[in-house]
């Protein structure tokens, strides 16, 4: 039998089954070997609505290593030495159930190569003690939508790239390369390409691909190394909502708003021309790392984003289709729900198969989200990032023991932060990490 024979729960046990004992890995020992099959079934179990053994404790600690080796931000952005450093120190001095990998230490030599502009970061715009921040405006204009829904790979290099990326500006001479079809229209279509700006612009590509591919090696050889001492990798692909793709970084929140009441035919027609490619990059990118779940942080469905309506006509039909296409593949849609969803549990809970997906919650009422998902989704959440910041252990402790007691009696719970905290107190990771190992026992 085939994979594409297979339905998407066989596929999804073949995924676990590999996952869960990874034939690449060479682990340091039996225990870290045991250690690592015992967190990874715990994900398993509570992606499967079952009981584990004990509540997993994954925090969502963002730079959080860095701070605690007594780095920057900008040395594990630009030094991979210390990358390593600060994620193994902080991986084996605390033993979450699951390693989150290395996607917030983003290198910073492969945006130097290509003048990136659509954000700022430790040594182009911010100290190096700060993360990277995103410089929002409306690099697609409202005449682009065309463009993109004709040929989205066509409008990313002739159109977007020169506009977030200075060395990249050449790019917009290019004629269309479909051009290419025939002897006699091949030469004009090459012109471009023997200028010394877009031979410049190519160079700086090249460059930039060096620099990530070094950087690739370094981050895949500390995931290696910290799974072979026994700890799961938690986000193996990744992907966005529709609406995110264009809201975030294409039309920018204002604008991709105002297309709701100025153009929503259009803005409707890009989403799903955009659905089948943020599907392709979830399953791609899951695929090559071996790894059964694909984030997807959800940026502009929230709450406080949109009204109810909105949500149900412009947001959640084509990431509906992204999350149910993942789940076809096998694959787990791990979803970062920003801000608070609770006006969104009851649509979500229509649309998505049982034991499928996993939700981490930001801000959203965590008894309400179990109330109405618990026998449908895996939840996760929400200690807050303030509360690890500035509180104190007993207060991080009280915190997720109610937590605990509220919403992870049955299984299906993983006890996490709502968001990010670069910033928290070693003491209060720590109480983190204990309050499960005390309360989440099942």
């Amino acid at each position: 039998m085939t994979n594409q024979e297979l339905s998407s729960q066989e596929k999804r046990a073949e995924i676990f089954a590999d996952w869960l004992s990874p034939k690449d890995i060479e682990f340091v020992d039996e225990k870290a070997k045991e250690a690592y099959k015992k967190r990874a079934q715990r994900l398993i179990d509570v992606v499967n609505l079952k009981q584990p053994d004990k509540v997993p404790v994954i925090p969502n600690v963002g730079f959080f290593p860095a701070f605690y080796a007594e780095m920057t931000p900008e040395d594990i952005m630009y030094d991979y030495d210390k990358f390593e450093e600060s994620y193994k120190k902080y991986t084996f001095d605390f033993e979450p159930d699951a390693y989150k990998g290395s996607i917030e230490a983003v290198p910073g030599k492969v945006f130097e190569a290509l003048g990136y502009n659509l954000y700022q970061w430790p040594r182009n715009g911010t100290p190096a003690e700060t993360s990277y921040q995103c410089v929002e405006d409306e690099y697609m204009k409202p005449e682009d939508y065309d463009a993109l829904i004709d040929d989205p790979t066509d409008f990313w290099l002739r159109r977007y790239l020169p506009r977030i990326c200075d060395e990249l500006r050449p790019l917009q001479n290019l004629g269309a390369l479909t051009s290419i079809i025939e002897m006699p229209f091949t030469p004009p279509a090459l012109i471009p390409f023997g200028t010394p700006d877009v031979q410049s612009a190519l160079k700086s590509l090249m460059e930039a691909g060096e620099r990530a591919l070094e950087w690739f090696e370094a981050a895949n050889s500390i995931n290696t190394q910290i799974i072979s001492a026994g700890y799961p990798l938690f986000m193996g692909g990744g992907s966005k909502a529709p609406f995110d793709i264009l809201a975030d970084t294409l039309r920018g929140t204002q604008a991709a708003m105002l297309d709701m009441f100025r153009r929503p035919e259009k803005l409707q027609e890009a989403m799903e021309r955009l659905t089948p490619l943020a599907l392709k990059m979830g399953i791609n990118s899951a695929t090559v790392n071996n790894n059964p779940f694909v984030f997807m942080p959800l940026h502009k469905g929230a709450d406080s984003f949109m009204s109810r309506e909105q949500f149900k006509e412009f947001y959640w039909p084509t990431l509906n289709k992204v999350i149910n296409g993942l789940i076809e593949e096998g694959l787990v849609p791990l979803l970062f729900a920003e801000g608070a969803y609770n006006e969104r549990l009851d649509i979500i809970k229509e649309d998505i198969p049982k034991a499928s997906t996993l939700w981490m919650f930001d801000k959203t009422d965590m008894r309400k989200a179990n109330e109405i998902l618990g026998d449908t989704a895996c939840i996760a959440g929400n200690v807050p990032s303030s509360l690890m910041s500035t509180g104190d252990p007993k207060d991080v402790r009280s915190y997720c023991k109610e937590l605990i007691e509220d919403v992870g009696e049955n299984g299906g719970f993983i006890l996490t932060t709502g968001a990010v905290t670069d910033e928290a107190k070693p003491e209060n990771i720590e109480a983190m990490i204990e309050a499960g190992k005390e309360y989440g026992v099942y």
